[in-house]
């Protein structure tokens, strides 16, 4: 059941990405992540009213420090932004989930976030190997890939597994719901922040190219909020490198699918490079449980021995 809604959030995950990537065309990167927050926030605070919760009320006494994971979250949102237009949707969503790979396997070795200390074999490392491989032959059948929105796209990744790790401790002390709200309400005071230094750096926020008045690219930050909410439900029934391996099948084929029939950007060299990185990402999860079997025998041994 968790494999189909992690799978669920991944292929969400795609198409909010396309979504997005028509409003930044219009907008810009700083008032698209604004937009975006925005409309996820609205959306988490009306299902927040029909349930009749009140995420203050329900994060009192919480550490603060787990409250900002929508801080991080700003970043994997907007870092995406800079990527959309410049490389495919298929080409940012591997190059994120290669984030998340590299990430989830530092936070395993040096125990970050709570989570159980475990030491990097060869299996790892290999696995590791092979999903670069599997994303460099991706990246060259998606055309050019200049170094910005390449780093961009990987930084992006490491962003969303550290959030993923913060709104999920958020959500095991309050609610799934409360979690998500968080997750919106604190990346928001960010983007807010983001629109007065914009125009610092160059870049403006005065609605210059006019208005997109379809609605549906608007839907981006609704489409977040559901799969940040999918997401909490799963991390904790799944380990790390699974959860990986789900949502790269998701996003990335999903991606593909999408450059495919909306841009007409699918090859051979971008399938092959999907299933190659998959390979890899195999590799870490056997890895995985490997590490966890002698803990998992360990465990069951005093109940055998009475």
């Amino acid at each position: 059941m968790y494999y189909a809604v992690a799978g669920s959030a991944a292929v969400i995950i795609a198409v909010m990405l396309a979504v997005n990537g028509e409003l930044t065309a219009v907008y810009g990167g700083s008032l698209t992540t604004f937009i975006i927050h925005a409309v996820g926030l609205l959306s988490c605070t009306l299902a927040a009213l029909i349930k009749r919760e009140n995420p203050f009320k329900r994060a009192k006494g919480v550490p603060f420090v787990i409250l900002l994971g929508g801080v991080i979250n700003y970043f994997t949102t907007f870092f995406n932004t800079l990527a959309v237009g410049k490389i495919s949707v298929t080409a940012i969503l591997a190059l994120s989930l290669l984030g998340q790979a590299v990430t989830s396997l530092v936070i395993d070795c040096f125990g970050l976030f709570g989570m159980p200390r475990r030491k990097l074999g060869i299996l790892e490392l290999c696995g590791l190997l092979v999903t670069g491989c599997g994303i460099m032959l991706l990246l060259g059948g998606t055309g050019s890939a200049p170094l910005m929105p390449v780093a961009v796209s990987v930084l992006s990744g490491t962003c969303c597994v550290c959030t993923r790790q913060v709104t999920a401790q958020l959500s095991e002390r309050t609610s799934l719901l409360t979690g998500t709200w968080f997750s919106y309400f604190t990346g928001i005071i960010v983007a807010v922040a983001a629109l007065f230094i914009a125009p610092l750096l160059g870049e403006s926020i005065l609605f210059d190219a006019g208005f997109d008045m379809r609605i549906w690219p608007y839907l981006g930050g609704a489409l977040g909020a559901l799969a940040v909410f999918l997401q909490n439900i799963c991390v904790k029934h799944m380990s790390s490198v699974a959860m990986t391996l789900v949502m790269f099948a998701g996003q990335v084929f999903g991606g593909a699918v999408i450059d495919a029939v909306f841009y007409g950007a699918f090859s051979a060299e971008t399938l092959a490079g999907g299933a190659l990185a998959f390979v890899g990402l195999v590799l870490n999860a056997l890895a995985a449980r490997r590490h966890t079997a002698p803990e998992a025998e360990l465990k069951r041994e005093p109940e055998g021995s009475r």
